[in-house]
């Protein structure tokens, strides 16, 4: 396989854990990132950017302030900037995001879920 080509399944088995974002690529100043998704996350915003999220396998639920948005494979949902959000899954899910280069998975919250963003090895 040539170096600039990437496989999604490839990557999502070397990502060990839920909550820990690999980039799979960069595209301009965005990063891709597969992650592994299981349990509840933390409450936060990204109050400069939008967030997308598009499930590979399992259903995840992103709960809004105002209602949940429940996803499956190969839906794609964009949470607005400065949304409050919490995605969770009770099952794992492997999905994409697509952010601006250096947003912080736990956006303005902090907290223990907050993980520096790895690279694939």
């Amino acid at each position: 396989m040539s170096d600039d080509i990437r496989n999604i399944s490839a990557a999502l088995a070397r990502v060990p854990g839920p909550w820990q974002p690999h980039r799979l690529v960069s595209v301009n100043d965005y990063d891709v990132k597969v992650v592994k998704i299981q349990g509840e996350f933390v409450w936060h915003t990204h109050p400069d950017t939008d967030e997308l999220f598009l499930v590979i396998e399992g259903e995840l639920t992103i709960q809004l302030r105002d209602r949940d948005v429940v996803l499956g494979p190969n839906d794609v949902f964009v949470v607005p900037r400065g949304v409050e959000h919490c995605p969770k899954a009770v099952d794992e899910v492997h999905a994409l995001l697509f952010e601006p280069k250096g947003t912080v998975n736990t956006g303005d919250a902090g907290g223990e879920l907050t993980s520096a963003l790895h690279e694939l090895e």
